[in-house]
């Protein structure tokens, strides 16, 4: 893929029962990209070596088409243009938010106080009050926590920003804030890109516009949503026509008032003779019978 803000290849990172195996990925320049998968498929950990979290794996990684991975702690510079959201304690709890400040100043060069302290108030951080620097970390909600991340890691200037589940411990209306976030950091410059982890589909299907789905430490599927969009689609049908159906589907649930599932698109011609109706199917669909295709459950 030509304009990638990460490239790899023959990245591995081996566990006792587990091995993250990844021959060959580019992560789109000037996209949101999703990655999606089951827990303990191996999100994190590809999302920690990509940062810089961790260092002990196999590989090759390029940023920005300039630099390897053998150069991220190295270069400042690198790190400076990737910014990091992650759902262990990013900060310490006994930090107060005047020190998450304080030290942001310290770590990174182009970290903008007056924005933090902005972000901070308009989302609603401490309530209904204005900015409250000798509020502890340990005090805030989950939720709070990782608005509090998003306030610090959007007031640096980046390129880009990797995201391990920004929207789990967030409410409805946080979800819809943090998709206006991610775009409104897409718009603000040429190139800047956002890769972030999501078990949130549905939530976040608005803002994703390449999406990476992963099952046991490999990728199964990717490419913008557009594209999975016209290569699967979605299809209902009458009971009846259940059997003969399943074996054409690549994906099927069914009940006594009918069936449903997803269709490659190269296979559609085969359903001829059913009674089906056909529609655009969702990310969140396509994404679940991807990784009902490629699950170790059954």
């Amino acid at each position: 893929m030509e304009n990638s803000v990460i490239k790899i290849k023959d990245l591995k990172k081996g566990y006792k029962n587990f091995e993250l195996s990844i021959p060959e990925l580019s992560i789109p320049k000037g996209f949101a990209t999703a990655l999606i998968g089951e827990n303990g498929a191996g999100k994190t950990t590809l999302l920690n070596i990509l940062s810089g979290i961790r260092l002990d794996y196999n590989g090759e990684i390029e940023y920005f088409e300039k630099y390897s991975s053998d150069e991220i702690e190295k270069k400042p510079e690198i790190k400076e243009r990737i910014g990091y959201t992650g759902t262990d304690n990013y900060y310490l709890p006994t930090w107060t938010v005047d020190q998450v400040k304080e030290i942001s100043k310290l770590l990174f060069e182009k970290f903008d106080e007056g924005a933090f302290v902005k972000y901070c108030n308009d989302l609603a951080i401490f309530g209904q009050g204005d900015f409250d620097g000798k509020k502890k970390v340990m005090e805030l909600s989950d939720g709070t926590r990782t608005k509090l991340m998003l306030a610090g890691v959007l007031s640096r200037e980046t390129d880009l920003l990797i995201m391990d589940e920004p929207a789990s411990p967030l409410d409805p209306l946080m979800r819809d804030k943090l998709c206006e976030m991610i775009r409104d950091y897409l718009n603000s410059g040429e190139g800047k890109s956002v890769f972030f982890s999501t078990h949130n589909i549905s939530d976040m299907e608005g803002v994703t516009d390449y999406a990476i789905i992963m099952e046991h430490g490999k990728i199964v599927e990717q490419g913008f949503v557009e594209d999975l969009k016209e290569k699967y689609i979605a299809v209902k049908g009458e009971p009846g026509d259940a059997e003969a159906a399943k074996k054409i589907l690549y994906s099927m649930t069914s009940s006594n008032y009918g069936f449903e599932g997803i269709c490659l698109a190269d296979d559609l011609d085969k359903l001829a003779g059913l009674d089906v109706v056909t529609e655009t199917a969702s990310l969140f669909k396509i994404s679940v019978a991807v990784m009902k295709k490629n699950s170790l459950v059954r």
